[in-house]
C-alpha cells in the first residue's frame, strides 16, 4: 500500500485540497443525521432566537435573514431530501479521498468526474439562487479539478517509470 508523500508545493496543495474535501464529506455525513433526528419547529425555533436580536436591529441583515430562511426550508418537508443529499455526498467524498490518500488510480478520474458533477449541479442552482457561497465552493471544486489531475498525470508518469525499472515486473515469492 503506498501512501501519497508531498514533495512539491503542487503534491501538498492536492493533499490539502482533498483532505478538506475528505473532512467536508464528514460534516455532511453527520449533518444528514443531524436533521433525521431533529424535531423541526425545535430547530427553527432556536435559529430565530439566535437571529431575533440581530434582526430587530436591521431586520434585512443578510446573514441572519439567510440563516432563517434557511433552516424554514431545510427543516421543512425536505429535509428526507437533504439527509439522502448529504449522506451520499459525504460518503462518495470520503471513499475518493481515502482511495486517493492510498494512491488509487481509479479515484482520480472518479474524484474528478464526481466534482465535475457537483459543479453542474451549482452551475444550475446557481440559475435560480445565485449565492457567494455556491460561488466560491465552485472556483474550490475546480481547484481541486486541476490539482486531481496534475497530480493524476505526476502519478502515472511515476508508475511508468517504475514499471521501466530493471526488476520491476518481479514479484517476491
Amino acid at each position: 500500500m503506498q501512501i501519497l508523500k508531498g514533495k512539491t508545493l503542487l503534491d501538498r496543495s492536492f493533499q490539502a485540497g482533498i483532505t478538506l474535501k475528505g473532512l467536508d464529506g464528514l460534516l455532511e455525513i453527520l449533518g444528514g443525521f443531524l436533521f433525521l433526528g431533529r424535531n423541526p419547529d425545535r430547530v427553527n425555533a432556536i435559529v430565530a432566537a439566535i437571529t431575533r436580536r440581530e434582526l430587530l436591529t436591521d431586520p434585512h441583515d443578510f446573514i441572519g435573514t439567510h440563516l432563517l430562511h434557511a433552516s424554514q426550508a431545510v427543516m421543512g418537508e425536505a429535509r428526507y431530501f437533504y439527509l439522502f443529499y448529504l449522506v451520499s455526498h459525504g460518503v462518495a467524498k470520503v471513499i475518493l479521498v481515502v482511495a486517493l490518500w492510498l494512491n488509487r488510480m481509479w479515484a482520480y478520474p472518479a474524484m474528478i468526474i464526481m466534482l465535475v458533477a457537483f459543479i453542474v449541479y451549482q452551475l444550475y442552482r446557481m440559475t435560480f439562487a445565485p449565492s457567494w457561497f455556491l460561488v466560491l465552493l465552485t472556483l474550490f471544486d475546480a481547484a481541486i479539478i486541476w490539482l486531481t489531475w496534475a497530480e493524476f498525470r505526476e502519478q502515472r508518469r511515476l508508475k511508468t517509470e517504475r514499471a521501466g525499472e530493471p526488476g520491476a515486473n518481479l514479484k517476491p515469492r
